[in-house]
């Protein structure tokens, strides 16, 4: 039997400072697109809401949990071989070293938009792995598995599930 927890309290430390991060690709041809020359905070949220419905699918209507696997980060020399071999992988500055891009990485491997019996990968953004009836779980580890494999063999990059599995 399962524990229950409960969050009694949390502290917050907010900046008094906007700090709006507008380094995404996505985000920045919105800002572009829609001419804004100044974001404001409810500007980002207007703008990550509609990239964010233009790719990603309902899950009322096509089954998924988001994002499959998080974006990884490499070390800097990794990166380096990468990007020589690669020159347009999407990256973004992290703590311990350079943050990929998940979904670039899957959609390389081939597996955007491929769907295997009742399971795939979404058309449109190769990082959500869709259930398109009556995907059994078995179904599912196993096109995880062969994502993590190619994504692995092609940039020996290994992808960590952001799902968690219950077994």
């Amino acid at each position: 039997q399962k524990e229950l927890e409960i969050i009694w309290k949390i502290r917050l430390r907010l900046s008094k400072k906007k700090n709006i991060n507008t380094s995404y690709a996505a985000i920045n041809d919105k800002i572009i697109e829609e001419n804004i020359s100044i974001v404001s905070p409810v500007d980002m949220v207007n703008l990550v809401t509609k990239v964010r419905n233009s790719k990603l699918p309902d899950p009322r209507v096509l089954g998924n949990c988001g994002s499959f696997f998080k974006n990884p980060i490499v070390n800097e020399s990794h990166f380096e071989l990468l990007k020589k071999e690669y020159p347009t992988i999407p990256s973004y500055p992290a703590k311990d070293g350079v943050k990929l891009a998940a979904g670039w990485l899957i959609e390389q491997c081939g597996w955007k938009g491929k769907r295997i019996g009742n399971v795939g990968m979404h058309d449109k953004q190769a990082l959500i792995m869709v259930n398109y009836g009556n995907a059994k779980g078995e179904e599912i580890l196993n096109l995880a598995y062969e994502i993590e494999k190619s994504v692995k063999n092609k940039f020996n990059v290994e992808l960590e599930k952001e799902v968690h599995i219950i077994l």
